[in-house]
């Protein structure tokens, strides 16, 4: 893939999610509908955690396209894969592979009907469909280098703790769930739900690997996993 291609494209990512991002603290002060609470802001939200993660990658990404020529293990680029391979991919696939799953269930457990009012449909798009396309082409467009899986699994561990201790204290402060479908949850339920969850984003950090590692040659793409 040419050099104008990829920073065509890193660009166009990068202002996209800077776009929807201003779109959402745009909201902020409006009257909000039944089933968000003020409690915490958007920062409760993994989805609203997502972009902002999405927009720092790309934001990188077409950063380190200023230094093409340069070595590749510079200290920018080492960021902007270890990045990509360990939380902008396989949280953006979960992000929208779990979103949508529950909502083709039932979406009043985690995007009730009257959130409609406050947000409009391509902008549950933009936060929870278009992040796949855009992730996808990122494999395409560039190869990247992705550490041991052990040191990646514990980094990815260490951040779904503490996303799972922040949406606790939450639950903790005000006595709402930050998703509704949290609260049809027994205790070892909820332990269950978020092992689950934390077993399918470490397969989604496998699955980037294999498709980086299928799409770009090996030695391009290993650094001794």
């Amino acid at each position: 893939m040419t050099l104008a291609i990829r920073r065509v494209y890193h660009i166009a990512a990068f202002s996209w999610y800077a776009f929807v991002v201003k779109i959402l603290a745009a909201k902020d002060g409006e009257q909000l509908p039944p089933g968000i609470f003020v409690y915490g802001g958007p920062w409760k939200y993994l989805t609203f955690l997502n972009l902002l993660l999405q927009m720092l990658f790309f934001g990188l990404a077409a950063l380190s396209d200023l230094q093409a020529g340069k070595k590749s293990e510079s200290t920018l680029n080492r960021c902007k894969d270890f990045l990509f391979s360990v939380f902008a991919f396989p949280v953006g696939m979960f992000v929208v592979i779990l979103f949508w799953a529950i909502f083709a269930y039932d979406r009043e457990l985690v995007y009730p009907a009257t959130i409609d009012t406050f947000f409009p449909p391509w902008i549950n798009h933009a936060m929870h469909t278009l992040v796949l396309p855009f992730l996808l082409g990122e494999v395409v467009v560039q190869p990247h280098i992705y550490p041991q899986t052990k040191h990646a699994l514990q980094a990815l561990g260490g951040v779904g703790a503490a996303y799972l201790f922040w949406i606790i204290w939450v639950y903790l402060s005000v006595g709402i769930w930050v998703y509704p479908l949290l609260a049809h949850f027994s205790t070892p339920g909820l332990g269950g739900f978020f092992f689950f969850n934390m077993s399918v984003v470490a397969l989604l950090y496998m699955l980037g690997n294999k498709l980086n590692s299928q799409f770009w040659s090996k030695d391009v793409t290993s650094r001794g996993q």
